[in-house]
């Protein structure tokens, strides 16, 4: 198989993996709370980065770090997985599927405004537009079709998906700045701190994790959601010479996971989940492609 085709194989295992958890999230906090759910769900993505460190013969890596970098990873496990999931599942735990999915899906557009305000990056004026446009999205989903009715969705829940996409924009700022260090690596140690973080709360917090579905479905969303898709994410980038088509691939994951909701969940997806997921990618897109395109329609010598 070319190495193009096995790209887009590994990019449609990490989509298609994707497009189930929003539906598992919600079968596993039928069982557990979200901390229980995030404390089997890290674990097993941690077994997952360990064999994929020993497949990939990188553990010699861990010794050429120094002490400093070590000191990051600890606090970037606080981040993700821990603060990251636990608001999430949380939000997931308020809110129905078809509506924490996608505001939380929202992150590109966080990130922009992070750069803009941290890093200094002026925000072209153009991708206002593409930012009005996810924003308007999100308006239309919290709406959450019996908004529409004068049933309003929970505050909290609501506030609580906006917060989970404002901290994996913040992560991607983070993780961004150890990219000279290997992908499996920094995964590896995020979610050692993180692990052993939830561990030792654990003991505070109070567990009961006798519910074998519940187990079950937590390790799924551990497996799918935070390891098998990130390990063949990354192998499609490295094996493709067309990253932007493997990137636009991920835009299928939110409506494939509309089918999930409705086909596993029984949700009824409201008119209002269509436009507003609509409106919130095609915003991400416009800021992503359709500015560059027209950019370099204009000023093709320069581009």
């Amino acid at each position: 198989m070319k190495d193009t085709n096995k790209a887009i194989l590994y990019a449609a295992i990490a989509v298609l993996s994707w497009s189930t958890v929003a539906t598992m999230f919600k079968v596993a906090l039928r069982n557990f709370t979200h901390f229980e759910m995030l404390l089997i769900a890290s674990f097993t993505a941690l077994c997952i980065f360990s064999v994929t460190m020993t497949i990939q013969r990188k553990w010699a890596l861990l010794s050429s770090l120094p002490s400093r970098q070590w000191g990051k990873f600890a606090l970037i496990g606080l981040l993700n997985p821990v603060a990251y999931y636990l608001v999430l599942f949380k939000a997931y735990n308020l809110l129905p599927a078809q509506v924490a999915q996608p505001i939380n899906y929202c992150w590109p557009i966080v990130l922009l405004v992070l750069l803009a305000i941290f890093a200094h990056q002026q925000i072209p004026a153009l991708k206002y537009i593409g930012m009005a446009l996810s924003l308007t999205g999100v308006v239309f989903i919290s709406l959450g079709g019996t908004g529409l009715q004068g049933e309003g969705l929970p505050v909290g829940g609501l506030l609580l998906a906006l917060l989970s996409a404002f901290l994996w924009a913040s992560y991607w700022i983070v993780n961004n700045m150890n990219k000279h260090i290997d992908s499996t690596v920094t995964l590896f140690l995020s979610f050692l701190f993180g692990s052993m973080y939830l561990l030792i709360a654990s003991f505070f917090v109070g567990v009961n994790l006798h519910s074998i579905p519940g187990v079950l479905s937590s390790m799924y969303v551990g497996a799918f959601e935070m390891g098998i898709p990130f390990i063949f994410f990354g192998l499609a980038i490295r094996k493709t010479d067309n990253s932007a088509l493997i990137n636009q691939m991920c835009y299928l994951s939110p409506f494939l996971s509309l089918f999930f909701i409705h086909l596993v969940l029984g949700e009824h997806i409201y008119i209002t989940t269509y436009i507003g997921l609509f409106l919130i990618v095609f915003g991400i897109v416009f800021n992503e492609y359709i500015i560059k395109y027209f950019q370099r329609k204009r000023d093709p010598i320069n581009t």
